[in-house]
């Protein structure tokens, strides 16, 4: 039984070993407006697909570090993203600016849009595929059609009968 009661208060005991919730102290309503906005603003390089104010990551934390210290300074949002954006690359900035090395980021949803539409437009216009090379029925091709099938419309009815 001592054993069970050991048991149940390590399985209680277990939430005491999760990370702690950091708090950062800033002087007004604005700067922690400002913190929560550029925290959501900036991806976590770590975790894909989360801000750094979803991240659990001793990396978010970090950042989440930097900005803290940087506003506490009196930077600005604009100069806070920059340091970021210099500092780990445009990849950390949930909007990247528009650069020609991401061109290809910002045009390709509308290429992808672009080519669906051309196809969509290219198989409504033309669904039987004429035009592509398939040639018709020749008129002996017909001709043997019709006998073929005016012979199979005269043995459904020889078997219903």
């Amino acid at each position: 039984m001592r054993t069970l009661y050991a048991l149940a208060l390590l399985a209680l005991s277990l939430p005491t070993l999760a990370a702690p919730i950091a708090v950062f102290e800033l002087p007004n309503a604005e700067a922690e407006k400002r913190f929560r906005t550029l925290s959501a603003e900036l991806r976590c390089l770590v975790c894909q697909g989360q801000s750094l104010a979803d991240s659990n990551s001793d990396f978010a934390y970090d950042l989440r570090s930097v900005i803290h210290g940087m506003l506490l300074e009196g930077k600005s949002d604009a100069e806070i993203l920059d340091f970021m954006s210099a500092r780990y690359g445009d990849s950390v900035l949930y909007d990247p600016p528009l650069k020609p090395y991401t061109l290809l980021l910002w045009g390709a949803p509308l290429l992808l849009l672009g080519a669906g539409g051309w196809l969509l437009w290219r198989t409504l216009r033309n669904p039987a595929g004429e035009g592509r090379g398939r040639a018709g029925l020749s008129d002996e091709e017909r001709a043997r059609l019709a006998v073929l099938l005016q012979e199979n419309k005269q043995e459904n009815k020889g078997e219903d009968a």
